[in-house]
């Protein structure tokens, strides 16, 4: 059974064992390649991040971040980003990780969530978000350069809470 919890520090390298391999495939996060274990964690646990980790049996399958997605006057709409290992995929972790981010986005008193840079070639996730109700809102064209097929959209996805 998967279960989501608040990070805590003892979960810092089964995070980093999930993080490098996505920031060095470079295929779906906006992040340098090679960021090294220090600043990919430092990323991922900014102190404006709210950390999960979704565990099974014990192990760490996943983890997602909640923030503001904006400052001021866009500070009611959160964003996330999410995160499973790889030998976990297609096994419902990212589905729990979003279902517990709508959640939790609610229970902090958020409004919308929005996901600013969807790399298009991530159909996959694309659609599971959208299963959550997320609409693209907008498609920008060749912002990502993706390693094998060079440049290609990016999609801003949103719902309301």
């Amino acid at each position: 059974m998967l279960t989501v919890r608040p990070f805590n520090s003892t979960d810092t390298e089964a995070v980093w064992l999930m993080l490098e391999p996505v920031i060095r495939a470079g295929d779906v996060y906006a992040l340098p390649a090679d960021w090294d274990r220090q600043q990919s964690i430092a990323y991922w646990l900014a102190p404006a991040h709210e950390v999960f980790v979704v565990e099974e049996d014990g192990r760490v399958a996943g983890s997602y971040y909640l923030r503001v997605n904006q400052q001021g006057g866009g500070a009611h709409v959160a964003n996330c980003g999410y995160l499973t290992a790889i030998a976990e995929r297609g096994r419902g972790v990212a589905r729990a990780m979003c279902a517990h981010s709508l959640e939790r986005a609610r229970e902090r008193g958020f409004r919308a969530m929005q996901f600013n840079f969807v790399v298009s070639s991530n159909e996959r996730a694309v659609r599971l978000w959208q299963s959550f109700g997320f609409e693209i809102v907008g498609r920008l064209p060749e912002a990502f350069l993706h390693p094998q097929l060079g440049y290609i959209d990016a999609l801003v996805m949103f719902r309301k809470l």
